[in-house]
């Protein structure tokens, strides 16, 4: 696991646009997605095609110095590859701005023209049905000499007979394959054209709203200039890969001033490894890591060239004039040290007049220096959420404020369920397939039928999608395999939002049956631009599941071990709270961690909470960031325990801390004093309420705080102080992480 900070980006919460360059937008916006979709999709078909030809390389290798040398050749070809890509990565953070700029300036006539259509493209359908060649039936006569024989000769006849019979039976099976072909090419194009119709259709209608819009933007009506400048922005096209598109804005028309707060990347969108090198004595990989201050540099780099960019297409998009000056405050999701809740963390704040912004050659300046010279402010410690201060807010301009891009993915758990049929017919006919719903009509057993056009491996599919909270009964399975049979199906797939047991993975082996987790879901709607999340919404994180295994898990409240902690609803909170000694004139900072052990190791690399992974995958453990306390020189973080979310193979949860490297060597702990943790305990969960690490002289870099281990029916943390060295890494290292 790298060790490299970042931040990840959350959404925001607005009022969202409705209208017609909503609309619009989000059809934009959910093409992009698809495009981004299939190019990952791509890229990871291509490697694993060169991991499939390593492997094969690697075991024709083996006992060969000739060719061990080519395999190593290759490993160390492909190393470069990587770093090459972590550079070209740089490259393309780095000109953000230069992008931008080469991108043409959106027009409000583009929003007039029609969408571009895909041709229909019939697939195999597109493909006859080869007819039987007769020559290939004809049988050789016999020889002169043998066909003298009576018996030969009938013989002979009777083979002749038997292969025009298999030649008629071949001719009239292709025939009727073809008629059915033709049929469901002409059923298949028919569609297409309705599609089409629909589409047409629904663009003149569009065209006429927008150029109603359009006039009430000339006119300057507020709700019209704020669903026009947030389409705008939402639709921006050419962003990397990972960058968010949520804003809520608000205009003055007193002062033609527009307020934006525009959400921005983590800072894990910069690469944490510098480059990849082969080790050829263990044949494997080593990503080397870049140094904290570069990825610092880079990450306030992207943060400049973010806003100067947003500014240049809100100024370019606006023919009429409209805007004299921009605010656009930028935001990442985050947990506010005052309240312990996420909430928007504002990293850069700037006011930019028309005419100052006019003035500027943004092809040949300095981001960073740029914004600073605009007045604009930007966060000294952006990686750790240090916020700053927007010069305003789109709430105090008053009236309305318009959000595009805002609103919380959807909550499959609490979607209507012909919507969600709906949703999950969409998501297979992006997959390829041709779709109906059966919602309406009542088909019992059944919820979606696709069926895949391949005339050679095709057939009908029927789909059941059930919105469940809590696993599926393996006799959900059960009646599907009968509905299968029943309806002639080559295949069956059950789509859920909880999870499915043993029994039920179990029951599907070799049976055309195909089951979908909660979890799977969301990835196959991600995968194809469409949105869907398992509840968790509001900032309180992914859904709580239940059990572990193959089987999958069942997320939300009715799985077993379901629940929070403390006999209020509220887990156990631990503060760790400290103070530095001064090291030339600089305060020392600690990182807080924790590791979900199974027999003394961390059960996988994604139960090692820390900075970079503020949380395990089942919510159990989270990581607040480190604070300030106002008026006070004490630093402060907080994690919060949930026991009744740890999975069950979880027997100990060790909390340390480690003196921050970011500006190496990293100073001993015995610059830091007054260490002290404070806690509030929930139900299921004891002991001391406070205790104090002694750190004075202490050379190393790292302290276990202390462990939260089984204890009966529930969890006993008892103190510890033990002195680690080599930092988070040590710590990493003793526990079983696999630290690259």
């Amino acid at each position: 696991m790298p060790l490299g900070r970042g931040a990840k980006g959350w959404t925001v919460a607005g009022r969202r646009n409705d209208g017609v360059l909503a609309v619009w937008a989000e059809a934009q916006r959910q093409q992009q997605r698809r495009e981004e979709a299939q190019w990952r999709a791509q890229a990871a078909e291509q490697r694993r095609r060169e991991r499939e030809a390593r492997e094969a390389q690697r075991a024709a290798a083996r006992g060969e110095r000739e060719a061990l040398r080519a395999y190593q050749h290759s490993r160390e070809a492909e190393a470069s590859q990587r770093t090459a890509e972590l550079d070209s990565r740089v490259e393309e953070l780095t000109g953000l701005l230069a992008a931008g700029l080469g991108r043409p300036a959106f027009s409000p006539q583009a929003l007039l023209a029609p969408r571009t259509l895909p041709a229909f493209e019939p697939g195999r359908l597109g493909e006859p049905v080869p007819m039987p060649d007769q020559a290939q039936y004809q049988v050789p006569p016999p020889d002169p000499v043998q066909a003298r024989n009576p018996g030969v000769w009938r013989q002979y006849e009777q083979y002749v007979a038997q292969a025009r019979a298999r030649f008629e039976q071949d001719w009239y099976a292709a025939q009727a394959a073809e008629a059915d072909r033709q049929r469901r090419l002409a059923e298949y194009h028919g569609q297409y054209l309705e599609w089409v119709a629909q589409h047409r259709r629904q663009d003149t209608e569009r065209a006429s709203r927008t150029e109603e819009l359009l006039r009430r933007l000339r006119s300057g009506e507020a709700e019209a200039v704020q669903e026009y400048f947030t389409a705008v922005l939402y639709a921006s096209a050419g962003w990397p890969e990972g960058f968010p598109h949520r804003l809520v804005a608000a205009w003055e028309a007193s002062t033609r001033q527009l307020v934006v707060n525009w959400e921005l990347p983590g800072a894990d969108v910069v690469p944490a490894s510098a480059r990849v090198r082969y080790v050829k004595t263990d044949d494997r990989e080593a990503e080397v890591a870049r140094p904290a201050t570069e990825r610092k540099a880079l990450y306030r780099e992207v943060l400049a060239q973010s806003a100067l960019r947003v500014v240049t297409e809100l100024f370019r998009a606006d023919s009429d004039g409209l805007l004299a000056s921009v605010v656009l405050n930028g935001f990442v999701r985050g947990i506010d040290p005052a309240t312990g809740r996420e909430a928007e963390r504002f990293l850069s704040t700037v006011t930019v007049d028309r005419s100052e912004f006019a003035g500027l050659a943004l092809d040949r300046v300095a981001a960073v220096e740029c914004f600073q010279g605009l007045g604009g402010v930007l966060s000294a410690r952006p990686e750790r959420l240090d916020e700053v201060r927007p010069d305003r807010l789109p709430e105090t301009v008053g009236g309305s404020v318009a959000g595009q891009g805002g609103e919380e993915e959807p909550d499959l758990f609490e979607m209507d369920p012909i919507e969600f049929e709906e949703l999950i017919a969409e998501l297979f006919r992006l997959r390829g397939f041709r779709v109906m719903t059966t919602a309406r009509s009542g088909d019992a057993g059944v919820d979606v039928v696709a069926e895949d056009l391949d005339p050679v491996t095709g057939g009908r599919i029927v789909i059941q999608a059930k919105r469940y909270r809590s696993t599926v009964s393996p006799t959900a399975v059960r009646d599907l395999d009968s509905t299968v049979r029943h309806h002639g199906a080559i295949k069956g797939i059950l789509v859920t939002t909880a999870g499915f047991g043993p029994g039920s993975y179990d029951y599907i082996r070799n049976k055309p049956l195909t089951l979908v987790s909660g979890p799977e879901l969301v990835e196959l709607l991600a995968e194809q631009g469409l949105r869907g999340r398992l509840g968790g919404g509001n900032g309180s994180g992914p859904a709580r599941t239940g059990g572990t295994g193959s089987g999958g898990s069942a997320p939300g409240a009715g799985t077993s071990g379901g629940g929070t902690s403390g006999a209020d609803g509220r887990p156990s909170r631990v503060r760790l709270s400290w103070q530095s000694r001064t090291a030339g004139g600089d305060a020392v900072e600690l990182d807080v961690s924790a590791f979900l052990c199974a027999g003394g190791k961390v059960l996988t690399d994604e139960h090692f909470v820390f900075f970079n992974n503020p949380q395990d995958p089942d919510g159990a453990v989270r990581l607040h960031p480190t604070c300030s306390v106002p008026g006070e020189p004490v630093r402060a973080a907080e994690l919060t325990l949930d026991p009744e979310r740890l999975p069950a193979d979880v027997d100990a949860v060790v909390i340390a801390v480690s003196t921050e490297e970011e500006e190496p060597p990293a100073l001993p702990l015995g610059y830091v004093h007054g260490l002290a943790l404070t806690a509030a305990w929930g139900a299921g969960a004891a002991g001391p309420e406070r205790w104090q690490a002694a750190t004075g002289g202490v050379p190393d870099t790292a302290l276990l705080v202390g462990a939260f281990q089984r204890k009966g029916g529930g969890w006993k943390f008892t103190p510890d102080g033990t002195a680690v060295a080599g930092g988070l890494a040590g710590l990493a290292v003793r526990w079983g992480v696999a630290v690259e």
